[in-house]
């Protein structure tokens, strides 16, 4: 959920936001790859839609938008809008969908009810529902859920307001259609959110966002017990940073730790790395290392089979369009504004701005050129050697000042740069944020001139 400010709801202090981290459990045998679920938001709130949108990856880092962007599912009862949504994998087979019943901001409301739904194969989406968790006077925000093996039976998570504190509370179910009573599942005696649960070998982890120092926590028990976990990190990053994620590689001890930051811009991923969960060691991933999907908030990610993998992007799509990130600034995105070629750092509104299809290039279809998604009959092309966006007027010249070459990037042959069609001896590189193409002699000029393709 984005950010939290404080309020009174029914004379108890409250924290306005809702946000329950999400987590993979045990990946079932065979999973390879990955699928995030998510609402979008965007900076001017351009890209607001709260229903549930999906991306897949290959390497739980990189994410490919699936549906062109848009949703997969949307609530028809209760706010119809969703935020927080969760995807697990159940014992029997198929997947569950978990989300708050939210849309927007209005964090005041009080709410009982959970979105559900099952899927065999998140293709389609059947048997939706409203499940009520409590009968307290508060809200029910970013439901997960994990398998308790001792009880033979499932916790659904979620944070509510009680006593005037935020915790995190838990109903436990086997069919996720009638839910058992709710209990405190974890307070550590100031407010809490975003709990979400990692099911180790041996040992449980609870990763949370504390409002006691802003902080994102990691605890751990032996059991599922309600109210057993005891905090063993330091904490990780204070500030507008929520919504922990803890995903463990298919393939090796590695595990990543996302979170979700709503300030100082709202919509944007940050991701730690570590080797063992079980100790206190996470370390920053730079943003040449992952890439988040277009706008994504708040969001859940799941072991898939590359089967499921290629099944989802046959059903779904993957998007038309592409967006391009810096080398040696990679939170930086090759943009328009004003009809200039720039980059600037992600996220901004309008983002479509950095949303570019990649056609044959009009001058040879041995090139390519970059034509806008939002101004579809303009492209980027250098005149005078500094880099805009123009209207085609279908002349030989624009043809070629519109036409590049990708070629190994010059800086890290695994990354892309772009040779000029008409001037070889140059390449579209950044100066002073501003897109040129240019003679590339220093590596000063090489890590510029050094671009990766994503969407």
């Amino acid at each position: 959920m984005p950010q939290r400010r404080a309020f009174l709801v029914g004379g108890l202090s409250a924290v306005a936001l809702a946000g329950a981290g999400r987590l993979v459990a045990h990946a079932a045998p065979g999973d390879s790859a990955y699928v995030m679920g998510y609402f979008t938001e965007s900076p001017d709130r351009l890209a607001d839609r709260y229903a549930l949108h999906l991306a897949v990856s290959s390497d739980g880092l990189n994410w490919v938008p699936l549906n062109q962007g848009n949703p997969v599912a949307t609530p028809t009862e209760g706010t119809r809008g969703l935020r927080d949504p969760f995807i697990m994998r159940k014992r029997g087979g198929g997947f569950v969908v978990l989300a708050t019943d939210l849309t927007g901001t209005d964090f005041t409301r009080q709410n009982q009810h959970i979105h559900v739904w099952d899927s065999p194969d998140l293709r389609s989406f059947t048997g939706y529902r409203r499940l009520r968790m409590h009968s307290m006077p508060t809200h029910t925000w970013a439901p997960e859920a994990f398998w308790d093996a001792e009880r033979g039976q499932y916790g659904i998570i979620y944070s509510a307001n009680s006593g005037g504190r935020d915790g995190i509370w838990v109903n436990h179910t086997t069919d996720f259609v009638t839910v058992g009573p709710p209990q405190l599942f974890f307070d550590p005696g100031f407010d809490v959110l975003d709990a979400t649960v990692h099911l180790g070998q041996g040992m449980n982890f609870l990763y949370y966002k504390s409002f006691a120092d802003g902080r994102l926590y990691g605890a751990r028990s032996p059991t599922l017990t309600p109210r057993s976990f005891t905090t063993y990190t330091r904490g990780v990053v204070s500030g507008g940073i929520e919504a922990p994620i803890v995903v463990k590689a298919h393939d090796r001890d590695e595990w990543w730790l996302w979170g979700d930051s709503f300030a100082p811009v709202n919509g944007e991923l940050y991701a730690w790395r570590s080797g063992d969960i079980a100790t206190d060691s996470w370390a920053p991933l730079s943003k040449a290392e992952y890439t988040q999907p277009l706008n994504a908030k708040h969001p859940t990610i799941c072991g898939i089979t590359a089967t499921e993998h290629a099944d989802l992007l046959a059903r779904w799509g993957a998007p038309g369009w592409n967006r391009i990130k810096s080398h040696n600034l990679p939170d930086h995105l090759i943009r328009h504004a004003d009809n200039v070629g720039r980059i600037d750092p992600y996220p901004f509104d309008p983002y479509q701005d950095a949303m570019w299809r990649l056609v044959p290039g009009l001058a040879s279809p041995a090139g390519l050129s970059f034509r806008s998604v939002n101004y579809p009959d303009r492209y980027l092309r250098h005149a005078g050697f500094a880099v805009g966006l123009a209207r085609n007027d279908g002349s030989a010249l624009f043809a070629a000042d519109a036409t590049f070459h990708r070629v190994p990037g010059l800086a890290d042959s695994t990354w892309t740069s772009f040779r000029s069609h008409n001037f070889p001896d140059r390449h579209l590189r950044h100066a002073g944020h501003v897109l040129r193409v240019d003679p590339i002699a220093t590596a000063a000029d090489r890590a510029d001139a050094t671009f990766r393709i994503g969407h």
